[in-house]
């Protein structure tokens, strides 16, 4: 049986790591990366059943990321949950707006 990809998208290493392990503990293959353009490329390699990405990355930040996602016809279906310490309702409303899905 074939296990379910997430890739988690985050600059913060100790996240990833922790992520990684909790999730990989529940039975899920879990694929890292530190920023946005690395994301697109494992998206790509691995076709993702779903991305858990960070708001405030380098390079292309989460709001970006999710925008070019959703205007890409490969990938406009993968489910995006964003994830931030940020608790400002402008994030929220423009991390939906983005095509977040949570």
């Amino acid at each position: 049986m074939e296990k379910y990809k997430i890739l988690i998208v985050d600059d913060e290493p100790d996240l990833k790591e922790i992520l990684g392990c909790k999730l990989g503990l529940l039975g899920y293959e879990t694929i890292p990366a530190s920023h946005g353009l690395e994301a697109l490329e494992k998206i790509k390699q691995f076709r993702p059943d779903l991305i858990l990405l960070d708001v405030m990355m380098p390079y292309l930040n989460g709001f970006q990321l999710c925008d070019k996602l959703r205007s890409n016809t490969s990938t406009c279906l993968i489910p995006v949950i964003l994830l931030t310490a940020r608790d400002m309702k402008e994030d929220k409303i423009r991390g939906l707006n983005s095509g977040a899905d949570d």
